[in-house]
């Protein structure tokens, strides 16, 4: 006659039923960070109005291929260079991306694409200027936003159109006159990019040699829509370990907002 199992070897099973179910939802979580998507935290008031602090965008991993900046979790010796399933076509002005710092690859940073290989980019008195063409812009009124450290700031909101006819939003804290809006005139070398920040007198990109033109293979992915919001900087330090203040400080607005719009 058969025996029944013991209690010990039925609690045994159970525990390892539950070890890898954790692993298999690990291992899932892994393969699609790996491969398809994966989320990043806006710390700064660079995007502004487009992302703001406490936004957490998506990246779309297949849309650019892969480079060994794109693939986290994976030391950066694969054995590829440049960018695997790439076609350059597949990187637009106007696309928000992120990308590794060519200071610090170990360092992400969001910006938006404003010159591809071969165009000419240049800022004459806060307006941009591609191909030697200016950039297209409406004034659309006053914007103030917190910035870090719970500081009120006011810029003047406009409406820029790129040349492809990419629509977005820009802020001019310091009107024309801000550090970054008169510039030498850049020719963007191939295969880099000439990135800008939306808050154009709060950004550090391309237009500074700090950041310089991005090279293709630091492209991590662009950036299509938000997966989460919450309003960090009004919520005070440790915002996020006050649990009672989340209901009131998560944007609800902003939740799985398509940032292309």
């Amino acid at each position: 006659m058969a025996q029944e199992p013991s209690e010990s070897k039925k609690e045994q099973t159970s525990l390892m039923d539950e070890i890898l179910s954790i692993f298999y939802i690990l291992l899932a979580v892994f393969c699609v960070r790996l491969v398809l998507v994966d989320p990043f935290f806006i710390p700064s008031s660079s995007m502004y109005p487009t992302l703001k602090i406490g936004d957490m965008p998506v990246v779309r991993k297949w849309d650019y291929g892969y480079s060994k900046y794109a693939v986290p979790f994976i030391p950066v010796n694969l054995p590829f260079e440049g960018r695997l399933f790439f076609d350059e076509n597949d990187i637009k002005q106007g696309d928000v991306v992120v990308f590794r710092y060519p200071q610090d690859t170990s360092v992400n940073y969001i910006k938006r694409v404003v010159g591809l290989p071969g165009d000419t980019v240049q800022v004459k008195h806060g307006r941009l200027y591609i191909n030697g063409a200016v950039v297209k812009r409406e004034f659309v009124g006053d914007y103030t936003y917190m910035d870090q450290g719970n500081i009120e700031t006011t810029g003047k909101e406009y409406l820029e159109t790129l040349p492809n006819g990419v629509v977005h939003r820009i802020l001019e804290v310091n009107g024309d006159i801000g550090g970054g809006d008169n510039t030498r005139l850049f020719t963007v070398p191939k295969g880099h990019y000439f990135m800008m920040g939306d808050n154009r007198d709060s950004s550090l990109d391309s237009r500074f040699p700090h950041v310089g033109y991005v090279p293709v293979v630091n492209l991590v992915g662009p950036v299509r829509r938000l997966m989460w919001s919450y309003d960090s900087v009004s919520g005070g330090n440790w915002a996020m370990l006050k649990f009672w203040q989340w209901p009131f400080n998560i944007r609800y607005d902003r939740l799985f907002m398509d940032v292309t719009k």
